[in-house]
């Protein structure tokens, strides 16, 4: 947000008064109640952007992959306005990870709901003054590998039995439930009926 020359000056005088208490004049009265309207309308005029921005994402979301760059470029700029991902922009960068672009907003975009979510816990905790669970705030680490899982794959395993196990039913193709349907043969044209 912007404030004019004359904006600044009606700003400056509203915080000099804000500290040191001073009768005001009409005057400026006047002037702070229109910079207030003005702020106001710029937060909701702020409020319309974003809502078009979000519309405008989800249009973009909703055409992929045909609308990657477009999507991409939105998302960005709705990253920028303070947005946070949801799980349907988590799944579209998931699906476009083979674009070095998607995949690199997809590493951001985890960070920052990651972050969401521990910021969401921690307001909970707070509001219902229970502790948040130590696991749910504590950084998240890669599981890189298991004890005994590459020992493990080197052994040989046993193959697997071929054909049904004693006792069970075989599963019957579909042709020989459903068995393919006989076309109708077409009725003779009339002048052989005619003749016959």
């Amino acid at each position: 947000m912007a404030f004019s020359a004359d904006e600044l000056r009606v700003l400056r005088g509203a915080l000099a008064i804000a500290l040191h208490p001073a009768p005001l004049q009409d005057e400026d009265v006047q002037d702070c109640l229109r910079l207030a309207e003005s702020v106001d309308e710029a937060v909701r005029e702020a409020g319309r952007l974003r809502a078009f921005l979000l519309d405008d994402l989800a249009r973009y979301r909703g055409a992929l992959p045909g609308s990657v760059t477009g999507y991409l470029g939105l998302l960005r700029d709705a990253l920028t306005a303070g947005y946070d991902p949801g799980v349907d922009d988590l799944a579209a960068l998931r699906a476009l990870r083979a674009n070095p672009a998607a995949a690199e907003l997809l590493a951001h975009c985890q960070i920052l709901a990651e972050r969401s979510v521990r910021t969401r816990l921690a307001r909970v905790s707070q509001a219902t003054g229970s502790p948040a669970p130590a696991a749910a705030l504590a950084p998240r680490t890669r599981l890189l590998a298991l004890p005994g899982g590459r020992a493990a794959g080197d052994e040989p395993k046993p193959n697997p039995p071929s054909g049904p196990a004693p006792g069970d039913r075989p599963v019957p193709k579909p042709s020989e439930v459903f068995p393919p349907r006989r076309r109708p043969v077409p009725p003779p044209p009339p002048e052989e009926r005619a003749a016959g």
